[in-house]
């Protein structure tokens, strides 16, 4: 892989992986409309790990009190930081299991189309509208329950087709469920960390013993980039939610949803 391909890829990555817009859906445009090799397992990790780094350092006081929730939780004491951690263990749970039937079916590579892509983009970039314009929304992060957890959880499994967008169907069902603007991207970015963990993990295990040279060069490239890219994209985001709606974002994936329906059916 090129010099200029790597920043790229890192760079797509990092802007789109926490933004309403589908990362996996960008990226599969990226090898769909150009002629950009596959990255591999190991830059895959890299840009990965880079988006790990970002979201846990723009929400390091939430950090710091997800990692007082883990002591509470080995020792068997009771906790808000160790409910919460459950919590985000609990809506984790469905992901995994769909995302390891669907590796394992063959459905994840199925789904990689330009016209499934097209498709996704549009209509949940609609969903996105409905549910951040319809009702009040004034519930705070610290009131999320099992019920929430449980129904974010499912919505997130839908984002395992690529334009359906993780943080877009996330931020969705909770804005559904009644949370404020910031606090549904809060959530969406929290329940990131084991979504990003599980990937990074099931990808890490194809590395071949050849592909350690590769990790240390490229890939700290990648995992560098691709950390500036989301913590910016982040900033930008929870900045923009604060005065204003999800609509940019709807306008965006309405506009890049016609084109791509122009290039699959012109």
């Amino acid at each position: 892989m090129t010099a200029d391909q790597l920043v790229v890829l890192a760079i797509i990555q990092g802007l789109t992986e926490f933004l309403p817009v589908s990362s996996s859906g960008h990226l599969n445009l990226l090898h769909l409309l150009t002629n950009y090799p596959d990255e591999g397992p190991a830059i895959d990790v890299a840009i990965h790990v880079g988006s790990l780094v970002a979201v846990m350092a723009y929400f390091w006081r939430d950090m710091l009190f997800l990692l007082s929730g883990l002591r509470d939780v080995v020792f068997f004491r009771r906790s808000d930081a160790a409910r919460l951690i459950l919590l985000l263990a609990l809506a984790s749970v469905p992901l995994a299991i769909v995302g390891f039937i669907m590796l394992k079916s063959g459905l994840v590579d199925a789904v990689r189309s330009l016209e499934v892509i097209a498709w996704t983009t549009i209509i949940f970039g609609l969903v996105l509208w409905a549910c951040d314009a319809i009702g009040s929304r004034t519930r705070a992060f610290s009131q999320i329950g099992i019920p929430d957890a449980v129904w974010v959880g499912l919505a997130q499994c839908v984002a395992l087709i690529p334009g359906v967008s993780r943080s877009g169907i996330t931020m969705s069902a909770a804005r559904a469920l009644g949370f404020e603007r910031t606090e549904a991207a809060r959530f969406s970015m929290l329940l990131a960390i084991p979504a990003i963990l599980a990937t990074g993990a099931g990808v890490a295990m194809d590395l071949k013993d050849g592909q350690a040279a590769i990790i240390a060069g490229d890939a700290l490239a990648a995992a560098g980039l691709s950390a500036v890219a989301a913590f910016l994209s982040i900033w930008f985001m929870m900045a923009l939610l604060r005065r204003t709606s999800m609509t940019p974002f709807v306008i965006y994936r309405l506009a890049l949803g016609v084109v791509l329906l122009w290039l699959v059916y012109a």
